[in-house]
């Protein structure tokens, strides 16, 4: 049962640590069997998707953007998304929070950062961050709460460079702590394949999919 693979998982992680079960292309009966056994946490990486599952499921259940998000689709998911991990520019941060003001909510991020080799990945750099930091003030993102940082480590075998990899966002999360709010406070990183490396860099939410839904 997929509620016996998440408490598996749970048990060997530390209890600071907040597991997000990626459902993405797992039917509805997966997800009701997990989330009434009491894991509410469950992530999405395509909107259509993530709206059809949020309106056929318990309303309990906390919905994780977590793939590339356009512009043009956060409208769909701005009245009920928990939280969106992949923020990726200024452009959809205001886009966000126009839709939060809209729906007379604040919506939760996190800012994605580009930490991996392969170019495919999106994300902000270091500079862009800091910038975005400096500026903050001005550009009035009321109905937004920045919660942390997201990233994602190069897809590879080599264990020392996804270490190094969340290595380095672990070392820009702890100097942006401090600079956006007191609510800032997630690292996410890890998933299925590379989660015990990013759990021993300081990750505190991993998204795993396959090691509990069985491989796509």
């Amino acid at each position: 049962m997929i509620s016996d693979k998440i408490e598996i998982l749970k048990t060997n992680i530390p209890e600071n640590i907040t597991l997000v079960a990626v459902s993405k292309t797992k039917p509805i009966e997966m997800i009701q069997e997990a989330s009434s056994k009491g894991h509410l946490d469950f992530g999405e990486n395509k909107v259509q998707e993530l709206v059809i599952k949020y309106e056929s499921l318990s309303k309990n259940i906390r919905w994780h953007m977590i793939g590339h998000l356009q512009r043009n689709k956060v409208k769909y998911i701005a009245p009920f998304v928990y939280l969106i991990h992949g923020v990726d520019s200024v452009k959809l941060l205001k886009e966000i929070n126009k839709q939060g003001l809209k729906n007379n909510r604040k919506i939760n991020c996190l800012l994605q950062v580009h930490i991996a080799k392969e170019e495919t990945k999106f994300g902000f750099s270091l500079e862009e961050l800091i910038e975005l930091v400096n500026s903050k003030n001005n550009l009035l993102l009321n109905n937004i709460n920045v919660l942390g940082l997201m990233g994602m480590a190069t897809f590879t075998e080599n264990k020392n460079l996804v270490k190094q990899e969340f290595d380095y966002l672990k070392t820009i999360f702890d100097e942006l702590k401090f600079d956006f709010n007191e609510n800032f406070e997630i690292i996410s990183m890890g998933m299925s394949g590379d989660y015990k490396e990013a759990i021993e860099a300081g990750s505190n939410m991993i998204r795993i999919g396959s090691s509990i839904f069985g491989v796509r």
